[in-house]
């Protein structure tokens, strides 16, 4: 039904917007949509994929229908039908390559090809890592906190950077080329790097042009990028509630990414003196340690105990453990039948 619901409002904004010039008239139509889009990933009972879809279309989906109503952002009205339904319910976005040119890319796309094909090999490193994760969460009472909160870390990568490239894959079997949305953030050089350019690059697809643009052409890139950060958080804090059911307390998730703003901010900054005065950055393999420190050390003071509080870990781990049992009991079923 939700599946329905989605595509029939989709298709709905489409024809709306083929109508109605951007600007107040075109989000006034447009606006039932959002709303519907919001609300739908409540209709699930399981905290794992009311996240999931809360990602997908209570924050990417209804940011992309408010750069719609502007006349802005990867949803187009003279998209096919399949297509604006794909990049509207689904966190992809396709490759510019009107006029011949490459198109506002991002970094990452010019550097590697589409993630319709995944490396065998980090596939398969990938789907290790979160085999023995998922076997691990059967331990988890007996671990230390900041080892679970690590594999919570780790778990979340794998499965965003297996799952996105598989629906780009998906994408590209109907004729669709996507940008990619992850690009090795574990070797980044910088915390700007990491967030922007390597992690999760369809949420920095979507908020530049729909908050940093816009604030750094009134006061310049520094509140820009605060600007940016502090949204990022604020939507985090609302994904937390598709998890939990629970409204957010302590504002933690905002204060993850106000931080981490304002020490791009910082480091830019630092960076630009050090250029004027000649002075080298330091070695990448130094810089990619401190990236993965700083980021790991800060969500696991901010970033994860949002999530973990008051019973929440519990319940993801109990759905976690169904889903493992549900494989392992498949796999051992067809071992059992072929083998």
């Amino acid at each position: 039904m939700v599946f329905l619901a989605v595509s029939a409002a989709a298709l709905y904004a489409r024809a709306a917007s083929s109508c109605v010039r951007p600007g107040f008239p075109r989000l006034l139509a447009l606006l039932p949509v959002a709303a519907l889009l919001a609300a739908a990933p409540l209709a699930f009972p399981f905290a794992n994929v009311r996240g999931l879809t809360g990602f997908f279309l209570g924050w990417l989906g209804v940011f992309k229908l408010l750069l719609l109503a502007a006349g802005r952002g990867p949803l187009e009205p003279n998209l096919p039908a399949h297509q604006f339904l794909f990049v509207a319910a689904l966190p992809v976005k396709l490759t510019d390559r009107r006029h011949g040119q490459p198109g506002l890319r991002s970094p990452a796309a010019s550097k590697s090809k589409s993630t319709s094909t995944m490396p065998l090999v980090s596939c398969a490193v990938k789907v290790a890592a979160m085999a023995a994760i998922l076997h691990a969460y059967k331990y988890a009472s007996q671990l230390h906190l900041y080892i679970r909160l690590a594999l919570y870390g780790v778990h979340i990568y794998c499965f965003l950077d297996l799952l996105l490239p598989c629906i780009a894959a998906a994408g590209a079997a109907l004729g669709m080329e996507m940008e990619p949305q992850f690009d090795r953030p574990y070797i980044a050089s910088s915390l700007r790097d990491f967030w922007g350019r390597r992690w999760n690059l369809m949420v920095t697809a979507i908020l530049r042009p729909s908050v940093y643009d816009p604030v750094r052409a009134r006061t310049g890139k520094p509140t820009a990028a605060m600007a940016t950060f502090l949204v990022s958080g604020l939507m985090h804090e609302a994904m937390v509630y598709y998890l939990t059911l629970r409204m957010p307390t302590g504002g933690e998730m905002t204060a993850f990414f106000v931080l981490h703003g304002a020490c791009c901010v910082a480091e830019a900054f630092c960076a630009g003196r050090w250029a004027v005065k000649g002075w080298a950055p330091p070695p990448r393999p130094l810089a990619t340690v401190l990236v993965v420190v700083f980021v790991a050390g800060t969500a696991f003071w901010l970033f994860f105990p949002t999530i973990c509080r008051e019973g929440s870990e519990e319940a993801l781990l109990e759905e976690l453990a169904a889903v493992t049992a549900f494989f392992e009991g498949a796999g051992r079923k067809l071992l059992l039948r072929y083998v």
